[in-house]
């Protein structure tokens, strides 16, 4: 390791699993990981242990490298995270009990380690942004699209916040393609509901399409994707109505923030040309003309993305609050 080089315990907290890992950061080189690991979540069991699962991950990154001089901890997290204490102010019923949790000030009390965190869509872009699809740009807007669809505007380096820490839910955006639809949020007519995964999966469904698969696996958005592709009306239709709609709200996004570039990521975002050529038209019927050439990418680092942004947000603080 360099002189310059420094070192993070980076910890991303999902519905589903904690991705805990040391990152090095600092020799003009993108950021290494190296003793990555995964652990369930078991979010239905609490906030409580989810916490004692974070700070386990931490504690085997810290033993397994064996790092003495640590920069601090970097957490991305599920829910809205107040960045300036590291308190999660808000989740939802997937992780009952998890807000409200001092997640930042029980780690740090934990190891002694300054310690940071950032929602987790946040600390996703601030990794793109500043060593992804956003790597020389002064600018990006970037989305998720998966289970649920977050983004954020990150904007030389910094993430835009907002006065909640709410800025960037691109997926409670209206859209004219969900006019009418209720939004488990409790609004109507967000792209979430028909623009993400579920979305697409239950409006194929509602079209007829087939609810099985031949291998007695089951029935995801990869499975539709392919049968997208291989002429399925009923998946070509629930992709195509997902990609339109998101290609609204990105017009009308891009036309708001006049970004170098769009990044988009997540497991919807790989979709074929049913989805991607649906997600042009509404680009085109949304977008002003100075800003229609903006570049829309694809994410480059993948499930490392919010790990190197929980990282880099240790080193250098990674986000802009509004006065």
């Amino acid at each position: 390791m360099s002189d310059t080089t420094r070192q993070v315990v980076a910890v991303d907290v999902g519905g589903t699993k904690i991705a805990s890992a040391l990152v090095s950061l600092g020799d003009g080189r993108r950021p290494r990981i190296s003793h990555a690991g995964k652990v369930p979540t078991e979010a239905a069991l609490g906030g409580s242990r989810v916490l004692e699962n974070v700070i386990a991950s931490v504690r085997r990154v810290i033993d397994e490298s064996g790092a003495t001089a640590l920069a601090g901890i970097g957490v991305s997290s599920a829910g809205v995270i107040d960045p300036a204490t590291g308190e999660v102010t808000y989740a939802n019923e997937l992780m009952p009990g998890w807000g409200g949790t001092p997640l930042g000030a029980r780690l740090a009390d934990a190891f002694g380690l300054p310690t940071r965190v950032l929602n987790d869509v946040h600390a996703h872009a601030l990794g793109e942004a500043r060593w992804g699809g956003g790597l020389g740009k002064g600018s990006c807007l970037v989305v998720a699209v998966g289970t649920g669809i977050g983004g954020a505007f990150v904007n030389q380096g910094s993430i835009l916040l907002g006065a909640h820490n709410e800025a960037g839910h691109i997926g409670h955006v209206s859209c004219t393609d969900a006019a009418g639809i209720a939004c488990p949020c409790g609004a109507v007519g967000h792209l979430e509901p028909i623009g993400a995964g579920p979305g697409i999966l239950s409006r194929y469904l509602e079209l007829g399409g087939k609810p099985s698969c031949e291998d007695g696996s089951a029935l995801d958005g990869a499975v539709i994707d392919r049968r997208a592709a291989a002429g399925d009306e009923a998946a070509i239709k629930a992709e195509a109505r997902a990609g339109h709609a998101l290609g609204e709200v990105l017009g009308s996004m891009v036309n708001m923030f006049d970004p170098d570039c769009v990044i988009l990521s997540g497991s919807v975002a790989k979709c074929g040309p049913a989805w991607r050529d649906a997600l042009d038209a509404g680009w085109a019927e949304a977008v002003m003309p100075p800003v229609a050439g903006t570049p829309v990418v694809s994410g480059q680092l993948g499930d490392d993305a919010p790990l190197i942004g929980a990282a880099e947000n240790v080193i250098t603080s990674g986000y802009a609050q509004l006065a």
